[in-house]
């Protein structure tokens, strides 16, 4: 029994070696790049090795903030401020920066995402994914309102409304382009209101 045990082990370990090494080989060959679909062994690896690096304990936290719609709405926001660059405002990662990184930010209203615990998304959020485009946001730590926000606003998610969106795209960042844009537009109304003060004045009189 011993002997079969020992047998299993040593295959399961020249299997993966044996995986890796084709793996490397044809990123080798391939080069590391984010434009090219990585092939699917490298996609499950991947998978597999995050979700193995999110402690366990995480595995069944629940979000310490009640979702009420304020809490989603202050979620809304944050998200719209700091996660639609890759992300989207509907969480889809149809994005310019999503479509040139991987691993691609997922479709965050899909099962794979939703099927997370609010302490794996709390987690992700908090300390970012390695060898990927997920930066770490916030201190350190479990009592980050702000992020258990997020958590609660991605669970909504699914239900965006188109209202909602809209609010969202006021909220975004702007370009350096749109913010000279807006500028010149202020300064144009401002403009307009200090010329016709005068003429308004003489009205008056």
């Amino acid at each position: 029994m011993k002997k079969k045990i020992v047998i299993g082990l040593l295959l399961l370990v020249i299997g993966a070696l044996g995986g890796g090494a084709y793996v490397m080989h044809n990123m080798m060959q391939r080069g590391f790049s984010t434009r090219t679909e990585p092939m699917p062994m490298e996609k499950a690896l991947a998978i597999t090795i995050r979700e193995q690096a999110i402690p366990s304990r995480y595995k069944t936290m629940k979000n310490s903030v009640t979702a009420t719609p304020e809490v989603i709405h202050e979620g809304m926001a944050h998200w719209a401020d700091h996660c639609t660059a890759c992300h989207s405002n509907n969480g889809s990662g149809d994005t310019m920066y999503g479509k040139t990184m991987y691993p691609r930010p997922p479709d965050m209203r899909q099962k794979d995402t939703l099927e997370m615990s609010d302490g794996e998304l709390y987690y992700t959020i908090k300390n970012g994914v390695r060898l990927s485009g997920m930066p770490a946001f916030g201190d350190p730590g479990d009592d980050d309102v702000d992020s258990w926000k997020l958590v609660a606003f991605i669970r909504h998610l699914p239900q965006l409304t188109d209202a909602e969106e809209t609010e969202m795209q006021h909220l975004n960042p702007k370009s350096p382009d749109e913010i000279r844009e807006q500028k010149e537009e202020e300064e144009f109304l401002k403009g307009d209101v200090q010329s016709t003060t005068p003429a308004t004045a003489m009205q008056h009189h």
